[in-house]
């Protein structure tokens, strides 16, 4: 058998609308997802070890948002996070993020995000994702959180609100969850956003062995149950910011949990 049969039953079991060319009305084609998942298969279960709790409250069908914490240099959670979705579900669905807009200014980064699902996080892109029933995948903190010190790992900065006002606009439950590793898998002691500037993304992470190449540490996640809020989404800010820091707060438990989980592997000697 191919070494990627396993990963290639996986894509085709996903409930997309795909066509007979293997590609969705997004442009979302089967045989990226089967290289990509090939990869980020590999660096979950081998690299980085991923354990994950709780990926049942994840609802196997119609629209969902997952949306939890970000740090580690560069965006490790959100790719394990859509590895999970894959790897975890029965049936397997595609988590899809909104990726930063420098994504699609790299070499072949517009390609392959758009191939796998990941689009430039425009409010329309979200909205349309969600009233097409996917799974919308989202980290309120934004680039400022994976720009996050070593030291400031287990921190919360403030959350944006966009995501809120569009759950409630398209009646979206939101699964919230806490993820740790990633800082521990890319120890950033500083970020050089001249640097960043010159080739074109908002910073670049400094580690103490000077390049930021992620460590295999591994990583944990916790997804909690469905949380639902009433509202149309025209709020006042007051309300809407009540209702962030209420997912705000359940993150950080998540983000509690997931790490004395982590620990109490690490005791056992990295058994997952």
């Amino acid at each position: 058998m191919a070494k990627d049969d396993p990963i290639r039953e996986l894509v085709n079991r996903l409930e997309l609308p795909f066509n007979a060319l293997g590609v969705d009305p997004y442009g979302i084609s089967k045989k990226h997802l089967v290289v990509g998942f090939g990869i980020l298969g590999w660096l979950y279960r081998t690299y980085f070890r991923v354990h994950a709790v709780g990926a049942e409250n994840v609802p196997k069908r119609g629209r969902a948002m997952l949306v939890g914490n970000h740090s580690g240099g560069y965006a490790i959670d959100g790719a394990m996070v859509i590895a999970s979705m894959m790897l975890e579900l029965d049936p397997p669905r595609l988590a899809q993020g909104m990726a930063e807009k420098f994504i699609n200014q790299l070499p072949i980064g517009s390609l392959w995000s758009s191939r796998t699902g990941q689009f430039t996080g425009l409010p329309e892109h979200a909205e349309r994702l969600l009233e097409d029933d996917r799974l919308l995948m989202v980290f309120p903190e934004g680039a400022r959180g994976t720009a996050k010190l070593y030291k400031e790992r287990y921190s919360l900065i403030d959350f944006g609100t966009g995501f809120m006002r569009l759950a409630l606009k398209t009646k979206t439950p939101i699964v919230p969850l806490g993820f740790v590793g990633g800082a521990d898998a890319v120890p950033t002691v500083m970020n050089s956003y001249a640097l960043g500037k010159l080739i074109g993304v908002p910073y670049v992470p400094v580690t103490p062995y000077g390049l930021a190449l992620p460590l295999p540490a591994p990583c944990e996640v916790h997804y909690g149950a469905p949380m639902t809020f009433e509202g149309s989404g025209n709020e006042e800010d007051s309300v809407i910011k009540g209702y962030v820091e209420q997912v705000k707060g359940r993150i950080g438990e998540l983000m509690e949990a997931a790490r004395s989980g982590r620990r109490s592997r690490l005791k056992l000697g990295g058994e997952r």
